[in-house]
């Protein structure tokens, strides 16, 4: 009997290992097909963009157009039975037949002209010296896989590691931002307030502050305390639209942020922001 139930329990752990890892292939696979939905939505967008103003020069183009023929008299122009003067200079097609007003030659080429360089933009961009090489890339291998956010919500959208104290503050979908101590391979605290996804997550004040950018257009600073938790001290609500929060490189203005939020909490009637 010992001998069954080792073997019915062997082949139960098995089983949900399999499960397991079909489960994490699948995520992976999702989590990549999302990114390139989102880099196609991305590229259609700006194709649409570059189509309306195009189409904005075109009809701006043909406005002028007939205002300029109207206004210009012709000089040297032939008197007609029917009180019309035509001009001398008019073009002429190729059948003999004078054409109609429309885009000129110098319009269109302009047009070409433009449609090319923006082409050109697209096939080569410039690619930063600061990118890894591809050789270097496919050189990576992993070394952890740590699940930070929820499942029923997948995707991570904004990371941020700060270098001294081995920390990792990420942002998903699931609207939390989580801190992660990568050196213990635990959770420090899971930032909950915002209503949509956290799409940036920032480091300030070398780590004592955390400050969060979500779709709901709100940003909220979390400060840390002893025992790593991390408090919503703040939440900005003065924006329209979807804010991120931007990487700062100069440290006064960090110190500056600092002093800022500090302020507001010992004296809200001289905040400013």
């Amino acid at each position: 009997m010992l001998g069954m139930f080792q073997i019915e329990w062997d082949g139960l752990m098995l089983s949900n290992f399999a499960l397991e890892k079909q489960l994490h292939t699948a995520r992976e696979e999702l989590s990549h097909a999302l990114y390139q939905h989102d880099a196609a939505c991305r590229v259609i967008a700006r194709l649409k963009k570059e189509r309306d103003e195009a189409r904005s020069l075109l009809a701006q183009a043909e406005r002028q157009i007939p205002m300029s023929m109207s206004t210009s008299v012709p000089e040297n122009g032939s008197a007609l039975s029917n009180g019309k003067r035509a001009s001398e200079d008019d073009e002429m097609g190729p059948d003999g037949k004078k054409l109609r007003l429309g885009i000129s030659s110098k319009i269109i080429e302009e047009l070409t002209d433009c449609n090319a360089a923006l082409s050109q933009q697209r096939k080569r961009r410039q690619i930063s010296s600061s990118l890894a090489l591809v050789d270097a890339v496919e050189r990576y291998t992993q070394l952890n896989s740590y699940p930070l956010h929820k499942t029923n919500k997948p995707g991570i959208l904004s990371v941020d590691i700060h270098n001294s104290k081995d920390i990792i503050a990420t942002g998903g979908v699931d609207t939390n931002a989580v801190v992660f101590d990568r050196t213990s391979g635990e959770i420090l605290s899971t930032l909950s307030g915002h209503s949509k996804k956290v799409t940036s997550v920032r480091f300030v004040a070398d780590g004592e502050l955390v400050v969060t950018g979500s779709a709901d257009k709100t940003v909220r600073i979390w400060q840390g305390s002893e025992s790593g938790n991390y408090d919503c001290r703040h939440i900005l609500k003065d924006h329209t639209a979807e804010r991120k929060v931007p990487f700062i490189k100069n440290f006064r203005q960090l110190d500056k942020i600092y002093d800022c939020v500090h302020l507001k909490m010992s004296n809200p009637s001289v905040w400013t922001y």
